[in-house]
C-alpha cells in the first residue's frame, strides 16, 4: 500500500509539473503591475515630501559597536545600520532641526551577537533609554512631543519588546519611552502587544549583492514544486516540541517529508539560492517570530511565497499586494498543504509569477548600497511621508508629561 501511494504521488508530481510546463511556466515570464495600486505607490518619490533630522550621537551608540563586530553588516537585522548610512547622505536629510518633520536616533540595538551569530537583546533597553536621555537633555525636540515625531529602527525578533522569546517579549511589552514614537520594525503581527499602531513593518535585511551573484539563467525551468530549507524543531529551546513555530514547521515535516511534491530538509546546501529559483512555491513559515528572510528571498527569486503565519503583518503592506503575489495558509491547515497548492490553477500561478517579476516588487524588499529609487529605504520614507502632516495631538502642552520614565523591569533602569 505504501509503495502504491508513493508511485501515485510520483505520477501526480510529474503530471502537475508537465501541466504547468504546457503553459510555459518558467522564470522568463513577462511582468505585470496592478494598476492604481502597488505599482504607483511603490514608485513614489519621497524627496520633497518630508525632511529628517539625524541626531549626531557619540559613536558608542553605533559606529564603535559595529567596529567591535562587523558581522552585524550581514545579519538579518542590519537594516538599522544601513538606514543610518542612507539617511546621512539622503536628500531628505536636513541639518536644521527647526524645519524637520521627523527626527531619527541612530542606535544599533541588535548589534550584540553571540559567537554563533545570534543577537542578544538584553542590553538593548538600557542602550535605548540612554540614547533617549541624551537627546532629551541636549535638544528640545524630544521633550515637546515625547518622541511622537521621532522614529526608531528596531529590527529585533519582537521589535521594541526586546526579547527573542514571545512569552517574555509579551511580558515586557514595548519599551515605555518608545510608546509615542513611530517604530520601524521587522516584526508584524495583528493584535500583538509588540506591534503598536502606526508602526512601519519592513523586510529583514538580505544581502543584495550576495543574492545577485547567485542568479541563474532566466529560461531555467522551475522543476521543484515546493521548496523549504530550515529547522522543523528547535530541540535546544523547545525540547517538548509544539511551541516552536506553534507546531507549523513540525507539521510540514511530519506530513510531507516523503512527498515527492515537496523538497524539504534541514540541510542548507550551497545551491540554496539557485534551488529557490527552480521552485514554484517557497514555504515561508513562522519560526520563533512570524517573519524570516525567506520572504525576501522568495520575492527576489520569483518563487511564490507560501506564508504560514497567522495574523502576520507583512512588509509595506500598504504598498505591496501580498494577497496577489503570495499564498496564505492558516497554521492549522498545514496538513492540507499538498491539496491547497495543487488546487491552484496554472493560470493563477502564472499571474503571481508575472507580478513577482515586476522589478518594483523586488526593489522594495532590498536595502542596496548605494540606495536606488523605490528600494526599501525609500519605502520607509514613503511610509513616514504618508503620516504627515502631524496631528495636533503630537505636541504636548507646557508642562504636560505622558511617558513614565521609571516604568519597566528594574534591570532596564540601570545605566548603560
Amino acid at each position: 500500500m505504501g509503495m502504491w501511494k508513493f508511485s501515485f504521488l510520483g505520477f501526480l508530481c510529474a503530471y502537475f509539473l508537465f501541466t504547468i510546463g504546457a503553459v510555459e511556466l518558467g522564470r522568463n515570464q513577462p511582468t505585470e503591475r496592478i494598476s492604481g495600486s502597488a505599482g504607483d505607490v511603490l514608485e513614489d518619490d519621497p524627496v520633497g515630501r518630508l525632511k529628517v533630522f539625524v541626531y549626531e550621537l557619540p559613536s558608542k551608540y553605533n559606529k564603535k559597536i559595529l567596529q567591535k563586530d562587523p558581522r552585524c553588516l550581514n545579519h538579518m537585522f542590519a537594516a538599522e545600520i544601513f538606514m543610518h548610512r542612507f539617511l546621512l547622505s539622503s536628500p531628505v536629510r536636513t541639518l536644521n532641526p527647526e524645519e524637520a518633520d521627523w527626527f531619527y536616533t541612530p542606535v544599533y540595538t541588535t548589534c550584540d551577537l553571540t559567537p554563533n551569530g545570534l543577537p542578544l537583546p538584553f542590553k538593548s533597553p538600557r542602550m535605548m533609554r540612554s540614547a533617549i536621555q541624551l537627546i532629551s537633555s541636549n535638544w528640545p525636540y524630544w521633550n515637546r512631543t515625547e518622541g511622537a515625531d521621532h522614529f526608531f529602527v528596531v529590527p529585533h525578533d519582537f521589535g521594541a519588546c526586546f526579547h527573542y522569546q514571545e512569552e517574555k517579549a509579551i511580558e515586557r511589552g514595548i519599551l515605555q519611552l518608545l510608546r509615542r514614537a513611530t517604530l520601524v520594525q521587522t516584526f508584524g503581527q495583528r493584535n500583538h502587544v509588540c506591534l503598536k499602531e502606526g508602526s512601519i513593518t519592513i523586510p529583514p535585511y538580505a544581502p543584495p549583492q550576495k543574492m545577485h551573484t547567485h542568479l541563474i539563467p532566466d529560461k531555467t525551468p522551475r522543476s521543484i514544486f515546493v521548496y523549504f530549507r530550515g529547522l522543523f524543531y528547535d530541540v535546544g529551546n523547545d525540547p517538548e516540541g509544539g511551541y516552536y513555530a506553534r507546531g507549523a514547521r513540525a507539521a510540514v515535516w511530519e506530513n510531507f517529508k516523503d512527498n515527492p511534491l515537496f523538497d524539504v530538509s534541514t540541510e542548507h546546501p550551497t545551491t540554496y539560492y539557485e534551488d529557490m529559483q527552480r521552485a514554484v512555491f517557497c514555504l515561508c513559515p513562522l519560526g520563533w517570530a512570524p517573519w524570516s528572510p525567506r520572504l525576501v528571498e522568495a520575492v527576489i527569486f520569483g518563487c511564490i511565497p507560501v506564508i504560514i503565519a497567522d495574523d502576520i503583518v507583512l512588509p509595506f503592506a500598504d504598498a505591496i499586494p501580498w494577497e496577489e503575489i503570495g499564498v496564505f495558509v492558516a497554521e492549522e491547515e498545514v496538513p492540507k498543504l499538498d491539496t491547497i497548492l495543487t488546487s491552484i490553477s496554472p493560470e493563477v500561478i502564472l499571474r503571481k509569477q508575472r507580478l513577482l517579476a515586476n522589478p518594483s516588487m523586488k526593489q522594495a524588499m532590498l536595502f542596496p548600497q548605494p540606495a536606488q529609487p523605490g528600494d526599501a529605504f525609500h519605502q520607509v520614507l514613503n511610509g513616514l511621508a504618508r503620516k504627515l502632516p502631524h496631528d495636533n495631538t503630537v505636541f504636548l502642552k507646557p508642562g504636560e508629561k505622558i511617558l513614565n520614565w521609571t516604568a519597566g523591569p528594574v534591570a532596564d533602569l540601570k545605566p548603560w
